[in-house]
């Protein structure tokens, strides 16, 4: 009403100039002047604005925001607790006081969490699946590939698992693991799904060795004994070069700090964990599952004898 937009250009002494239309300043100062102001009636007559308008104070939104082509309310905060379980949480609450029409939705990692989140389980098994088929290809056995998932997969992920729910009893008791913890949000889902390749390692390294030491008449009992003392050296460095790598990830601050600090937390406590248990768990899983190569020792035995010469030649 007492100010318009750009509507032209005057051209002075060579520059160029836009042109606002505007009421001076004197006959703005206050809103009860609006009523002063007279606009074109229907017959072409001005009439004041206050015969047509009625003057009222109110609180509208500085800004309206839109999202997906939406009026929009945008509410953030800092999850406390598992971010799964705030969306919940958060979706419980809006059910129960949003009026008809209304509809709750996501940017950000929430988003990512609902259109993706769901989706974790289904990839979690089929890369457990297909680890599964390729050491039984490699080992020509479905026994060795269990003895090696079951002996480092389930550790793993549990010591990955510390950093998510360590705080979850009482997420307000601040002490020393206050900056060493994380949620269940995509990130560390990708880190669980990169931890059961990295941890599988360990296994296979015990696993093929005490095969091997079989075959050359070790009893299945030295053989895997023998084999987890001689693989411990490659498997501590091994982990402890995965563990260092990521571990500078922990420590990251700033701009994407927390998609960093969960997958790297995740890589880190699941790697320690399961390598720590991984050489006293996969040996005794090995002594009840895997298969006794003895008899594949005597097969190979009676192959490599020669034939029998007949007597007198």
């Amino acid at each position: 009403m007492v100010g318009g937009n750009f509507v032209n250009r005057f051209d002075i002494a060579g520059r160029s100039y836009k042109v606002i239309p505007q009421i001076v300043r004197v006959g703005r100062l206050n809103p009860d002047q609006l009523q002063d102001v007279y606009v074109t009636g229907p017959e072409g007559k001005l009439i004041p604005l206050s015969t047509v308008a009625t003057l009222r104070e109110t609180v509208v939104p500085r800004s309206l925001n839109r999202f997906q082509q939406l009026n929009a309310v945008k509410i953030s905060g800092v999850a406390m607790r598992p971010l799964d379980e705030a969306l919940r949480f958060l979706e419980g609450e809006a059910a129960k006081i949003l009026p008809k029409g209304y509809v709750l939705d996501y940017t950000g990692e929430s988003r990512q969490l609902r259109t993706e989140g769901n989706r974790f389980l289904p990839a979690f098994a089929l890369a457990i699946v297909l680890i599964f088929l390729v050491l039984a290809a490699q080992f020509n056995s479905f026994r060795d590939p269990f003895v090696i998932l079951a002996g480092s997969v389930p550790l793993a992920i549990f010591g990955a698992l510390i950093f998510t729910f360590l705080k979850m009893p009482d997420p307000n008791t601040p002490f020393w693991t206050k900056g060493w913890t994380t949620t269940l949000n995509i990130y560390s889902q990708v880190g669980l799904v990169t931890l059961v390749g990295l941890v599988s390692k360990n296994g296979i390294l015990i696993v093929e060795f005490a095969n091997k030491l079989q075959l050359r008449g070790l009893p299945k009992l030295d053989a895997v004994r023998q084999a987890a003392m001689t693989r411990l050296r490659p498997i501590l460095m091994t982990s402890a070069a995965t563990i260092a790598g990521h571990f500078p990830l922990t420590l990251v601050s700033g701009a994407g700090a927390a998609a960093r600090n969960s997958i790297g937390l995740v890589l880190v406590g699941g790697m320690f964990v399961g390598t720590l248990f991984t050489l006293f768990v996969v040996p005794s899983i090995y002594m009840l599952m895997a298969r006794d190569h003895s008899h594949d020792r005597e097969r190979e035995a009676e192959v490599a004898l020669p034939p029998p010469v007949p007597a007198g030649e």
